[in-house]
This record gives C-alpha cells, structure tokens and sequence, in this order.
C-alpha cells in the first residue's frame, strides 16, 4: 500500500461500471480495492442493479448523456491516472465511453468486459453491444481482462487449455488492445493461472486454487487492482502480478455476507498490514518473559533458538516474524541480538506455516534442546507429543535444502490427525536433536515451556 500524503495532490483512479446494493462487485468491490492499494478512487456509473449474495435480479442502464456528463465532470476537475472499465450494458453507453476517452491522452485503461455475473445474469445488452465493444472500445484499451467465457465469447474460441487460452489471447490482441489477460481460474483444477500476452510474449501467474467456492468480485476487483499499479507507474507485467496477489489474499479472506457466495475482501491487504505490528508487539513481550524464567538456559541447544509468530494464514517466511541471528545464551540469561522482524527465520518458520495448514490457530513456535527427560515431563504435563525420524526422510526430501522440517512436521501431523504441543526428532549425522513448541501465539509458548521446567525440577 501507498501512503496518500494528504499535503499533495492524491494520485486518482476511475472506476466505470455498474452498481452492487450488495457492496460484493462492481463500484462497490473498486473503491475498496482502490483503498486497499492506496490510490483515490472515482466513479461513473453506467446501470443500476438490483442484486445480493444470490443473485441479480434486474439492471437499469444509465442514459448515455448522463454518462457523458458524470466522466466530463471528473475528467475536467480530477488527475485521473487510470481508468478501469466493468459492466456498461448498453451499445449507447459504449459509443459515448469510446468517443471520451478516445480523446484522453496516454491514460492507462483497463477494461474487464463483462459479459455474465458470476451467477450467470447477462451483464450486456445485446450481440450488436459486443460487436460495439470490439470495434469502439476494445481498441483503445491498454489492458483487457476476460475470463475463459467472456474471452471464448469474443473469439470464438473454446478454451480447455492453457494452450487455447494463449491462442485465445493472441485473437484479442488483434482487436487493438495493448495487452490481453485471460482470468484462468476456471481452466486447471488444482491452480488459478492467468496468461498474459503483451508485446508477443506470453507470462503466465499461477497461485493454488482456493477451494471455498464461487467468490462475487473477484474480476472487478482484479481489473480494478491492475488500474491502481499502473496509475502508480507499475508496468502492465509488475502491476498484473501484484493484482493477482492482491486478489488472492481478497479471496482467501472472503465474507459471508448473506445467504449466497461469498463476497472479495480486498481490504485484506489493510487488515494484514496492521497484524504485522501487533505480531512484532506481542512476540517482543512473549521474548522478555521468556528471558526472566528461571533456568530458561538449560533448554537452549547448540544451534540456538529461534522463537517465531506469523500472520494469519502464511504463505512464506516472509510472514512470520523471528529473531534475526536467534537467541543465544551468555550462561546465565537469554540474550536476543535483535528485536524480532519479518523473514528473521527460515527453519522454524517453516514449521509454523507446515502446522497452520492443518490448523488456521497455530501461528507460534519455538525450538528448545532435546534431552528423553524434556519429552518424559512434557507428556507428564499432559502436553501432546509428535516425533519423526530423520532416518526415514526421502532422499529426494533431503537433498532439497529447507524440505526436511515440513516433511517432518506433516508426517507427525498426518499421523496423529492433528497438530500436537511438541514435534520433535532424534538428528541424525550432523543434525542435532532437536524440541519444538507450537502453540496458537507467543504467551501460549512461554505457558508451556514454564511447565517443562516446573516439572523438570520436581
């Protein structure tokens, strides 16, 4: 996100499309997107709909003169960077849209040619609107971003491959836009992967499918995305990439808002920017505690500690905070070379993001040094237990740097159909035994080594 530094002048995108009463797509599902990006968002509105989470029920075209009038008065008044285009309906509306902005200079346009709702309404009036669309508005556009159905609609063109789509693509092309993206989450089950074609090359964005069901919004929203990189000088590579990212994070966190689909989050983004903060906070304060156990040091192995806490739902190192250069010992107390900070740990975090694809909850770990007597009190303690052996580890595994600890971690998981206190393993030639400690969040990590140590004592 852009930080929008109210003493200059906003850096403005346009949103030319229809309505949601809803707030799932539509005006409704860019402005958020916008807002999520951090450019200003503005609108024309091109119909009226009348639909929720279950449907659309019925569409109401804006006169063309009234278009006209709203995309004058921004375009006059507002530093519009880049527009996006949704639904317009009407072959009018189209003619009035391509005769304005046929005039605007080196403006990036984005058009998302909706054709159906995701729930299958007709988004445009007519067969002679979509041939208006191809010859007028198509042309002018630095971007088209059709679905599998919408960009078969267009070429005539089945697409059931990526190969089609790419053929697909280079039909479009030759309508006169800059590029073409066809939205491919329909053509492969196991992943979401998009083609983009631009200046005769093909790049492909491809990111596990999300297995939640239909989502409303999520091609306004991309579209919409894809306008506010480039407003904010992305290039059409760079700006469908972090789009695609964007979304994917909006559909991971989408809203159940009524009795239908889902509904995109692209604020997502928002929300997981401020977690970042209270992840640091609250791992600090879990270390300071720690630090003032008493006899914290006998659990520290030869490798050190890493403690580690990450945001909701991670997909990388990246989201998870750790200790830069670990936590090492002076023989008498913790000692932290650094306050904790995002991508700080590779092997523990690993562990972390293996465990939360099992359960969303647990988002914390740390490594302590493995002696029999540590996993005799633990299950004492009434703590749950895992262990794995490195021995067993597939050579192909442990030649891939990194690979050992998730393995480990999902063979324990697997095995006990849930994510225990403790996973630990034995080493092997030149690993060290190793003790981790999952938990839901920081505070629950230190709870459970004090339990450790009290009964090691006893």
């Amino acid at each position: 996100m852009v930080w929008i530094n109210p003493k200059s002048k906003a850096i403005t995108v346009l949103s030319i499309a229809g309505s949601d009463p809803s707030g799932g797509a539509g005006i409704a599902a860019d402005l958020k997107t916008f807002s999520a990006i951090g450019v200003h968002g503005a609108f024309v509105l091109t119909a009226l709909t009348a639909q929720n989470t279950k449907g659309i029920y019925d569409i109401y075209p804006i006169e063309p003169e009234f278009v006209r009038k709203q995309l004058k008065s921004v375009i006059d008044d507002l530093s519009v960077r880049a527009i996006k285009i949704g639904v317009i309906y009407s072959r009018e509306n189209i003619r009035v849209l391509s005769d304005e902005l046929s005039n605007l200079d080196k403006i990036p346009i984005v058009l998302d040619p909706v054709i159906l709702s995701t729930t299958g309404y007709k988004l445009i009036s007519s067969d002679e609107a979509i041939t208006e669309l191809i010859k007028r508005l198509i042309p002018i556009t630095t971007l088209i971003t059709p679905n599998k159905e919408e960009a078969e609609k267009l070429t005539g063109i089945n697409i059931d491959s990526i190969s089609d789509a790419k053929k697909a693509a280079r039909k479009l092309s030759e309508y006169g836009p800059e590029s073409v993206l066809i939205k491919g989450g329909h053509i492969e089950d196991s992943y979401s992967i998009d083609i983009l074609y631009y200046k005769e090359d093909y790049y492909l964005y491809k990111l596990p499918r999300i297995k939640i069901g239909e989502v409303h919004g999520t091609g306004c929203s991309l579209s919409a995305a894809i306008a506010g990189y480039l407003a904010l000088g992305n290039n059409i590579v760079d700006a469908v990439n972090r789009a695609k990212r964007l979304v994917y994070l909006g559909i991971k966190s989408a809203l159940n808002v009524g009795e239908g689909i889902k509904i995109i989050n692209p604020l997502s983004t928002l929300y997981r920017e401020s977690e970042r903060f209270r992840v640091l906070l609250d791992l600090w304060e879990a270390y300071r505690e720690l630090k003032g156990i008493r006899d914290i040091v006998k659990l520290v192995p030869e490798t050190r500690i890493n403690f580690v806490y990450s945001l909701p739902e991670p997909g990388d190192h990246l989201d998870v905070a750790g200790f830069p250069g670990r936590i090492t010992t002076d023989g008498e107390e913790l000692l932290a070379l650094s306050r904790p900070w995002f991508g700080a740990s590779k092997h523990v975090a690993n562990i972390v993001i293996s465990a939360n694809e099992f359960d969303p909850e647990i988002r914390a770990a740390i490594n302590i040094k493995y002696s029999r007597e540590v996993i005799r009190v633990a299950e004492k303690a009434g703590l749950s237990v895992g262990k794995f052996s490195r021995k067993k580890e597939p050579e192909k595994i442990k030649e891939r740097e990194g690979k050992t600890l998730p393995w480990g971690v999902k063979q324990v998981i697997q095995d006990l159909g849930y994510v225990p206190d403790i996973i630990y393993d034995e080493g092997d030639i030149g690993k060290e035994p190793m003790v981790r400690i999952l938990a839901r969040n920081p505070r629950e990590i230190v709870n459970k080594i004090k339990l450790i140590l009290e009964k090691l004592e006893t």
